[in-house]
């Protein structure tokens, strides 16, 4: 089911190559969740763009007798970890939150996104006894990374 549903939402955004899908999580109340991005944002037309067109596709499918679900269709929002390396291109030069496979986490401004690792600055110390350092980090030691929002 959740195959049909991806499917449906590539042939929906085709036509829309900076708007790319993160995540598609159905809860067993039927409660499909739809996280979709773009590379300069999700606009709000483009998601009611994609939740009209999805219902109607999971609708004539059938696949939830008497049209027994619920649909959101959103950007996968701030708090949410990346998962996707087109996330992690779209917010170089923010402040993230690296959180290690060993638990321990570095807060950094992501500065470069390669293929297999990323770049983080982050500084040590405060102060004048303060040091700026670039620290490569392998995708394979990440468990998550947070974008950090400052005020």
């Amino acid at each position: 089911m959740t195959d049909k549903i991806i499917g449906w939402i590539g042939e929906i955004i085709a036509d829309k190559p900076e708007l790319f899908l993160v995540d598609v999580k159905i809860k067993p109340i039927n409660n499909i969740k739809v996280f979709v991005d773009g590379d300069q944002g999700l606009p709000i037309d483009a998601c009611v763009r994609i939740s009209r067109q999805l219902y109607g596709q999971i609708e004539e499918s059938g696949i939830y007798p008497e049209g027994n679900f619920g649909l959101e269709v959103s950007s996968p929002g701030i708090t949410e970890p990346l998962k996707l390396h087109r996330q992690y291109t779209k917010n170089i030069g923010r402040d993230v939150e690296v959180v290690f496979t060993d638990g321990t986490q570095k807060i950094g401004k992501l500065l470069t996104v390669a293929e297999t690792d990323i770049i983080v600055e982050h500084t040590e110390g405060k102060g004048k006894k303060a040091i700026v350092q670039q620290l490569v980090i392998p995708f394979n030691n990440i468990k998550t990374t947070t974008v950090q929002i400052k005020f």
